[in-house]
């Protein structure tokens, strides 16, 4: 009886707040290692390939792993999934171009500015002392004070914020309203599509002649890791959080990317950085402790 009840209680806290969390958690994670193993492909292929390539291969493997079917979805949810793919492409394609300029950890304390707005503004029930004391993190982190941040990466940053805070809200809608991943399923093949076009109007056909076997593989692995693993994680725990403690909680990774910066390209933190990361992190928990949403009515969702 001990034991059914504990299992019970487990599986509730996986599928509320504390399932949302270690969720969002380990796409953090997973988005800044890919993110990080990514850099040594721009002299190759350019930072808009790589997104670009990558965004296809995801489409091309939710599409054979789900096998979404258009009379399966309302049509208004139909033209939701389609803008959440073009933002998606944008948030690749803008955090690509950024990372290509400034380092991993300012350009994810950048980004994440999207989702803060979405904590402040957006709908839902968590509190706003989390949000200033992530933002008093962001601050720490970026330390605007020193000067000589490359404006046009700090315009591609704070472009994928933008698109990173409106596509918590369209996933969370997509979520709530189709269930399993088919939205998913179609919303990123759009974004492949889109950025496809993108890489194509901006370096021109000639730059397909650059990719190589070696590194359509290494792409299709990383592919699999982010955006497919990543962005997976991120709508099933849009379900069990709201889109403002969801937000918020998104604060963690700023302090995720230097952690990766340091191990993997060598990026040491200063002492500001550091105590950024602390405040970044008692936002975190902050959110998680107040974010839990209640479930979608079932007679919102569509077959």
């Amino acid at each position: 009886m001990a034991s059914s009840s504990g299992q019970e209680v487990q599986g509730h806290r996986l599928g509320g707040a504390e399932g949302g969390a270690l969720m969002a958690f380990a796409s953090m994670c997973f988005v800044q290692l890919a993110l990080a193993l990514s850099v040594h492909l721009f002299s190759q292929l350019g930072p808009l390939g790589v997104a670009g390539l990558r965004l296809v291969w995801a489409g091309v493997l939710l599409l054979i792993l789900v096998r979404p079917r258009p009379g399966d979805f309302a049509a208004r949810d139909l033209r939701v999934c389609c803008t959440l793919g073009v933002v998606t492409a944008g948030l690749m394609l803008f955090f690509m171009l950024a990372i290509a300029r400034i380092p991993l950890g300012t350009a994810s304390a950048l980004e994440f500015l999207g989702p803060l707005m979405v904590s402040v503004f957006g709908p839902g029930s968590g509190r706003k002392r989390w949000t200033v004391i992530a933002a008093a993190g962001v601050v720490l982190l970026t330390q605007p004070w020193h000067g000589g941040i490359d404006p046009v990466g700090l315009a591609f940053a704070c472009a994928a914020g933008a698109c990173w805070g409106t596509y918590i809200l369209l996933t969370q809608h997509v979520g709530d309203r189709v269930t399993g991943l088919s939205g998913l399923a179609v919303s990123m093949p759009v974004a492949g599509a889109f950025a496809t076009v993108v890489v194509l109007l901006a370096d021109g056909p000639s730059e397909l002649s650059r990719v190589t076997g070696h590194a359509l593989l290494i792409l299709l692995g990383l592919a699999a890791l982010h955006p497919l693993l990543t962005f997976t994680l991120e709508f099933l725990s849009l379900r069990r959080l709201t889109a403002k403690a969801f937000g918020t909680l998104m604060s963690l990774e700023p302090a995720i990317a230097l952690l990766v910066g340091l191990l993997i390209l060598g990026q040491v933190p200063n002492l500001a950085s550091a105590v950024g990361i602390i405040f970044v992190v008692i936002a975190g928990i902050g959110a998680i402790r107040t974010g839990a949403r209640a479930p979608a009515p079932p007679d919102q969702r569509v077959s």
